[in-house]
């Protein structure tokens, strides 16, 4: 049996995060552009393939990649996230990340917030506005990562390029809208656990403590 990290951490939202859900069935007035959300509560989630993807494109940007061509990348991007060519299975799974402090929004009554944006057209300089749901700063969601240590000698090199990710992502943003202020996060709370494995987790601890003193802004 292959030994496995488990890794919990708490994603904080900064500034108002917006991964998009579908607007298919929206009422004329509605939002146009609405949050992903769970089924069952209606409460936003962070879907567990926006945080891989977003990790992913991060590492490979700041390797100078090309971008378009994922049979490219380095052999420890395909080991950590999966490959097609050729197929390689991911050592890491992001489990999608379910709202953690939802109480503290019980005096407000909602988690989410509408954001007016307007296009502006440059011939005509007619606009066109529209609304964005985003969830709130404060929002914490709960996120679990499992890693899979098929090889023992690149258990720590592996979870070296994870936190190098998480960092990147502290000084990026998640979701949608981006360059306009949305979905700077950070990472809290790190807990490790290993099973059936020897490797030392307190390298591990360590290299997630880093992470949490690496954001870019504080609230």
């Amino acid at each position: 049996m292959f030994g496995k990290i488990i890794i919990h951490t708490d994603l904080k939202v900064l500034t108002g995060l917006h991964i998009g859900g579908t607007d298919a069935f929206a009422a004329i007035g509605a939002i146009s552009s609405p949050v992903i959300r769970d089924k069952r509560t209606q409460y936003p989630i962070v879907p567990g393939s926006s945080l891989k993807g977003k990790l992913r494109t991060l590492l490979i940007r700041s390797m100078q990649q090309d971008m378009d061509a994922p049979e490219k990348d380095p052999d420890n991007i395909k080991h950590l996230f999966g490959s097609m060519s050729p197929i390689t299975y991911s050592r890491l799974q992001f489990a999608d990340a379910f709202l953690k402090n939802k109480d503290e929004f019980k005096s407000v009554n909602d988690t989410t917030e509408a954001k007016s944006e307007n296009t502006i057209n440059r011939t005509t300089c007619q606009a066109t506005p529209r609304q964005i749901e985003r969830v709130v700063s404060g929002a914490v969601f709960s996120e679990c990562i499992v890693y899979n240590e098929e090889n023992v000698n690149e258990t720590i090199s592996d979870m070296e390029l994870l936190a190098k990710g998480m960092k990147l992502l502290q000084l990026d943003y998640l979701g949608g809208y981006g360059t306009r202020g949305s979905g700077r996060v950070s990472f809290e709370n790190f807990d490790v656990k290993a099973i059936d494995s020897e490797t030392n987790t307190v390298t591990i601890e360590k290299l997630f403590k880093d992470v949490e003193n690496y954001e870019l802004l504080s609230i």
